[in-house]
């Protein structure tokens, strides 16, 4: 038997406290503070979050996150985009666990390895993981939310729509006999200021909105508008239209420059849920 590998975090004490007490209490205070969302009680089938540093972006992703407190999933998927290592395709974690300062996150690294021998667009590139923040940072979160839980840590490399969709189809195939959590780790513009920011990221979330990926991508593929996170985004997107979602709701909207002050050279930030909307009606009568 092969000996695991956990990959250890790299950005903790960095992107967030090094201390499970000062992280777990920072967390359920992010989650707190969340405002209830219109149609509270809706369980999505997919969440965008952003990747930033807690100071900077945990609000906003406590405003995903808060939907999903409690429930359980069979597996949780998370696509984040490569910042340190070019590659092409997408780079499953296969050989161990994740960890963070709140332990361990168990990788369904069966699963792992039956995908990375069925598709030749999925393999384990140490390199895509190893120093890569926008996977790690979901994972306390998605601990104080959900607890213990089975993860799917999926980064991915060259980002086109081709690439997403053939993602998107492979990860709508695993929902077949399980009930998944898909989580697109995505910040928007970078280093703008915020009245740019705010004309660039506005496209963004209309697009999201509308639940329209053609749509989306065009405005990246234009460079009408940007998101660092752009092919998760997208393969999230279709792949949860995939699986029955055909609503999304935008949860939040924000920049680095409302929690810093300097509004010369901001990032966005935006939460987003996709799901059934046939849920609305259950929910309306509860």
């Amino acid at each position: 038997m092969s000996r695991l590998i956990s990959r250890s975090p790299v950005v903790a004490g960095t992107f967030y406290s090094d201390d499970p007490a000062v992280l777990r209490h920072e967390i359920e205070g992010y989650l707190a503070q969340a405002k209830a969302p219109v149609g509270e009680g809706l369980e999505p089938f997919a969440l965008v979050v952003p990747h930033a540093g807690y100071c900077f972006s945990g609000a906003v992703a406590a405003e995903a996150y808060r939907l999903i407190k409690g429930q359980d999933f069979d597996l949780v998927i998370v696509v984040a985009p490569t910042h340190h290592h070019y590659f092409t395709g997408a780079s499953i974690y296969s050989v161990g666990n994740y960890t963070t300062p709140l332990g361990e996150v168990e990788v369904d690294r069966e699963l792992a390895a039956e995908l990375i021998a069925s598709y030749q667009e999925i393999d384990f590139i140490p390199e895509a993981h190893r120093f890569e923040h926008s996977l790690e940072v979901q994972l306390p979160f998605l601990q104080v939310a959900l607890g213990d839980f089975t993860l799917l840590p999926i980064i991915m490399g060259q980002q086109g729509w081709s690439q997403a969709l053939n993602l998107a189809e492979i990860v709508a195939g695993l929902a077949i006999d399980r009930r998944l959590l898909l989580v697109a780790s995505s910040d928007l513009s970078h280093f703008h200021s915020a009245l740019k920011a705010d004309q660039l990221d506005r496209k963004i979330v209309e697009s999201v909105s509308a639940f329209d990926p053609a749509a989306f991508w065009t405005l990246i593929e234009n460079h009408q508008a940007e998101a660092c996170g752009a092919g998760p985004l997208l393969s999230v997107m279709l792949a949860a239209q995939k699986i029955g979602a055909d609503r999304a709701q935008i949860l939040t909207y924000r920049h680095s420059g409302e929690v810093c002050g300097d509004n010369s050279r901001v990032v966005g930030y935006m939460s987003a849920a996709f799901y059934d909307s046939r849920q609305l009606s259950v929910v309306s009568r509860q």
